[in-house]
């Protein structure tokens, strides 16, 4: 059996007496976009901030391509090829949009804190690599005509888009997107499925989408993960989790 890019087994979060996450166990395969769902406070995010070391697990385990995650640091995991987005965008909102995917693809770059100072040695030549991968991303997130602008003042549409394109800048090889459509409305939303499934085709990414929008997720996830209270409740098609009576009464009959 290949080895899951993404595997959580028996995975259990408490915070005091609260236990945000039990027993929860699920695999992404690679190259899937798979889908994860479930009514506010469910355990969703929680589950992104064990991935990424936010949070260490209060017991069972998660590994990426075999490789345990537990007790790692959100920059050992960044490292090790998995990035995120946030509910709540965390963009340098004074910077420009350019600055903002520079500044996330930096890293994969070695230099001295003198070097950046003076813009001597390799650094001078990096920047100019960075820069142009960077105004790559932006046209390929259709926010190359904005480069130079700030990026608070974007629309929050295109400020979603940026925090993907400053994502996928870290080169992983999972992508964890955390309600990318919040806020935005119906046209939004088509155009957001439109680059989620170019992206993981075109990077060759394995992406787990975290989404309230259920039109969204049943179009363009093949595999979904449902939770409630902290456990999963369904796994699989789109079809499946439709009419799974516990989905209907824990999460889809909350549409309704």
């Amino acid at each position: 059996m290949t080895t899951p890019v993404l595997e959580l087994k028996d995975v259990n979060k408490a915070f005091g007496g609260v236990q945000a996450v039990r027993d929860m166990s699920f695999a992404i395969g690679s190259g899937e976009l798979a889908g994860l769902i479930g009514p506010n406070g469910a355990g969703k995010t929680t589950i992104f901030n064990l991935v990424t070391g936010v949070y260490d697990v209060t017991s069972g385990a998660i590994s990426f391509k075999g490789q345990s995650l537990n007790k790692l640091k959100t920059y050992q995991v960044i490292r090790l090829g998995i990035a995120r987005t946030f509910q709540n965008l965390r963009l340098f909102a004074a910077s420009t949009v350019l600055e903002n995917v520079m500044t996330a693809a930096q890293q994969h770059y070695p230099y001295s804190f003198a070097e950046a100072l003076t813009h001597a040695g390799r650094w001078s030549k990096m920047e100019s690599q960075i820069r142009g991968e960077s105004m790559e991303l932006l046209k390929r997130v259709g926010l190359d005509d904005r480069a130079d602008q700030a990026a608070g003042t974007l629309p929050y549409g295109l400020q979603r888009r940026l925090e993907i394109a400053r994502a996928i800048s870290l080169k992983p090889e999972l992508l964890l997107l955390d309600e990318p459509a919040a806020g935005m409305n119906a046209e939004e939303v088509e155009q957001l499925n439109h680059l989620i499934t170019d992206i993981h085709k075109d990077f060759n990414l394995t992406i787990l989408l975290i989404e309230h929008h259920m039109d969204m997720v049943m179009a363009i996830c093949p595999h979904i993960v449902c939770m409630n209270f902290g456990a999963k409740i369904a796994e699989g098609t789109p079809d499946e989790i439709q009419n799974h009576p516990e989905v209907l009464k824990a999460y889809l009959g909350e549409e309704e």
